[in-house]
């Protein structure tokens, strides 16, 4: 049976893992639509390849370019977040959301809105939008599939179990880069050595998330609004092998795991396969080879991302709006050699220490209160004070 689906960042690497499983066997898929930010020389690429009807560019100054690739082809080209907005919309079986930043969180409503099956990699939706996103998930019928690996993994631990069953869910971080660093060390890393991790491949910001915990701390956000079963019973440990995912415990004190390869392609094969399974690539896990399995407590001490962020979830309202707005534009400000490592989640906390915003009612708030967050983050870097 053919599938249509739609990937919102389709030239990021979830998009190229996504197109990579489902390139594998052409004939179970069609593809309505592929969007990018900007690259729309290899978003026309991937389009001519894959048959998409639909080619949309979030900045429509590249509009022109990506109109020029596609001269001779029968396929669709859009530009600017409403045409983002409208290829979110259109009816397929399958929409797999990873657009980077809040400039995500609109395509995502419009997939929720329209009741459809969404497969769920961009952070902001549930981190910034949490309440908003999951009320009107509820309301419209659509079913939202996690697609990071941890909360894939939680996903198929819980598999048909009740929530009111779990006990705890921990979820696993690899520690990053820095894990065994002193703090002089850390204080002195640069972006190239932030990005460079050890067991995963990602993007830049991403990818500096990992090194300052604070994927962890969004990922605990997340975990928080997708399986609501009360913010003590979560908890991390870090894990430097990434090969478990994350385990749900339950009342019984049987604890299920779900194991893997470091590969998206294995939650993003969750995801488009389910309720089914479908094969990937990839190795077989050789645990004899892997030689062992370690665990150990998070160094809040030296990465208080995790403490930062589950504080934000039991202040509540705006809060963790606030923070993903603070620490993207940190992280960008680090990337460009404005700040040092540690200032990044040392100004995440200084920003979230002004604010006290009420709880954003709609999609409309979020923007409203992420935007004025950035602003609020972006003078402060202007400050002797963030020196």
């Amino acid at each position: 049976m053919t599938r249509s689906i739609t990937i919102l960042g389709a030239t990021g690497s979830i998009g190229a893992s996504t197109l990579d499983l489902i390139g594998r066997s052409p004939e179970q898929w069609r593809v309505e639509a592929l969007t990018a930010n900007s690259s729309a020389k290899e978003l026309a690429v991937l389009a001519r390849e894959f048959g998409a009807k639909l080619a949309v560019v979030a900045d429509e100054a590249h509009l022109p370019a990506l109109r020029q690739a596609l001269a001779g082809s029968d396929i669709e080209a859009a530009g600017g977040p409403a045409a983002l907005v409208e290829a979110a919309a259109r009816p397929v079986d399958i929409t797999v959301a990873a657009i980077v930043g809040c400039a995500g969180l609109a395509p995502v409503m419009a997939a929720v809105k329209r009741g459809g099956t969404i497969a769920l990699a961009n952070k902001e939706a549930l981190v910034s939008a949490g309440n908003v996103l999951t009320t009107a998930v509820s309301k419209h019928g659509a079913a939202l599939l996690p697609t990071d690996s941890e909360h894939n993994a939680i996903f198929q631990c819980l598999a048909a179990n009740s929530l009111d069953d779990v006990a705890k869910i921990t979820l696993t971080a690899s520690g990053g880069p820095f894990r065994t660093w002193t703090s002089q060390a850390i204080a002195k890393a640069t972006p190239e050595q932030a990005v460079a991790h050890p067991n995963w491949s990602m993007g830049a910001k991403i990818s500096v998330d990992s090194a300052t915990l604070m994927n962890k701390g969004l990922e605990l956000i997340e975990a928080h609004h997708l399986f609501p079963i009360g913010l003590d019973k979560f908890d991390i440990v870090v894990h430097p092998q990434s090969v478990i995912h994350s385990m749900v415990e339950f009342r019984d004190r049987s604890t299920l795991a779900q194991l893997g390869p470091s590969d998206m392609r294995v939650p993003i094969a969750s995801c488009l396969a389910w309720p089914q399974r479908m094969d990937t690539p990839l190795e077989p896990l050789n645990l004899a080879k892997i030689g062992e399995l370690t665990f150990e407590a998070p160094n809040e001490e030296l990465f208080p991302a995790t403490r930062i962020c589950r504080a934000a979830i039991a202040e509540g309202g705006g809060a963790p709006a606030v923070l993903n707005a603070a620490n993207e534009v940190a992280v960008a400000a680090f990337l460009a050699g404005q700040i040092g490592f540690t200032r990044i989640t040392a100004l995440v906390e200084e920003v979230l220490s002004r604010y006290g915003a009420n709880e954003p009612g709609s999609l409309d708030d979020v923007l409203s209160l992420d935007a004025d967050a950035r602003q609020s983050t972006t003078e402060f870097l202007e400050t002797p004070a963030c020196v």
